[in-house]
């Protein structure tokens, strides 16, 4: 081999060992910077006030909570399901960009809250009669809640809520 091979080896190896070393070097940056991001007074401000509100959106569509604050005097089983339903699309919309604050597993755990309530409304909506009130409505659900405690994932969410938000204090 030349010298001058051996000086191009020599160059592209030091040309090499520069680029692993800046690599590490960005990484080692943008872990600092996560770092930061995450101890922000500003952010932990944001992130707790998001919890916040993920609790009172939970509050909001839990079933019982949806019962006591829809006026049913006068609408159908019909009307009263739509309006349960709307209620807890309307509050869920409202607080969707409330997820970017929180991790996954508790967006998820809100999303299927959500799910479940339009479920358990549109089922037990479904087993009443056709010429059914309101009132008839809100007296099954009342029911299925009394006889199916566990089955609320409410409190199972607003656990999870609590756990990660003290794990931010």
């Amino acid at each position: 081999m030349s010298t001058f091979e051996t000086i191009i080896v020599i160059f592209l190896l030091v040309l090499l060992l520069a680029f692993v070393w800046v690599l590490t070097e960005l990484s080692n940056m943008k872990k600092v910077m996560a770092e930061r991001k995450e101890n922000d007074p500003e952010t932990l401000k944001l992130r707790l006030q998001a919890y916040e509100r993920i609790t009172l959106l939970t509050e909001r569509i839990s079933l019982q909570n949806l019962l006591s604050r829809i006026n049913n005097s006068g609408l159908s089983c019909r009307q009263m399901q739509i309006s349960l339903i709307e209620s807890i699309k309307q509050e869920y919309e409202y607080n969707l960009s409330q997820q970017i604050y929180v991790s996954p597993e508790v967006w998820r755990a809100v999303n299927n809250l959500k799910e479940q309530n339009i479920y358990v409304v549109n089922q037990l909506a479904s087993a009443l009669p056709s010429h059914a009130t309101a009132m008839d409505l809100n007296k099954h659900i009342i029911d299925y809640l009394i006889n199916n405690s566990g089955a609320a994932l409410n409190n199972v969410v607003h656990e999870a809520i609590n756990y990660e938000a003290k794990q931010l204090m």
